[in-house]
């Protein structure tokens, strides 16, 4: 009777092992979000600024003092601007914006309408995990994800400082990948520094 105790426990002991293998390669694929191609995020970060919920843009019409003002981008995507209303600008770019704008101008408002947008502010972008002030901050131009995770004070104790986590909006949908330190972060990025194992 001993042997077929001990060849069941042989064959447990397999069969957990093969579990927690097949469980650890799952859970590695899931964790890992480099799957996804580094290049797409350093192509994209060269890619024309498109407008979203969060931004403020200065505009002026030359001439208009009354219509030139910073108006911000609500969370349906557009600007309220007096005599023309709503403006949608969501996924637009600037000299999007600035046609868009003198279209709506001189369909009975202003006969040879001028008009100049900038961005005054950016959205923020956002940094999670294990850093030591998580949260949202100000845009700043230029800015890579290590200056990123030094703006939300660096590395928590046990944060991860070989790669981070970066979501992106590209094409409308949002992509998460493992990008090195040195990756341009975006406005509306979100940066996600996971806990290290040792």
């Amino acid at each position: 009777m001993a042997k077929p105790v001990a060849s069941k426990k042989a064959a447990c002991k397999t069969l957990t092992l093969a579990i927690a293998m097949t469980m650890g390669a799952f859970l590695t694929g899931c964790a890992a979000p480099g799957s996804y191609k580094p290049e797409l995020f350093s192509a994209s970060a060269y890619e024309p600024y498109t407008l979203a919920a969060g931004d403020r843009l200065r505009v002026i019409v030359f001439g208009q003092d009354a219509l030139s003002n910073a108006y911000a981008v609500d969370g349906a995507g557009r600007i309220a601007m007096p005599l023309i209303g709503s403006v949608p600008v969501q996924g637009l770019t600037v000299p999007d914006v600035e046609r868009e704008i003198a279209a709506r101008l001189r369909n009975g408002f202003v006969r040879e309408p001028r008009v100049s947008v900038e961005v005054e502010a950016f959205r923020p972008f956002f940094v999670l995990g294990e850093v030591t002030n998580a949260g949202q901050y100000p845009f700043v131009e230029a800015m890579t994800a290590r200056t990123a995770i030094a703006i939300a004070g660096g590395f928590g104790p046990r944060g991860y400082q070989g790669a981070v986590d970066l979501t992106r909006v590209v094409d409308g949908y949002p992509v998460t990948g493992r990008v090195p330190l040195d990756t341009a972060v975006r406005p509306g990025d979100t940066i996600t520094v996971r806990e290290r194992i040792f």
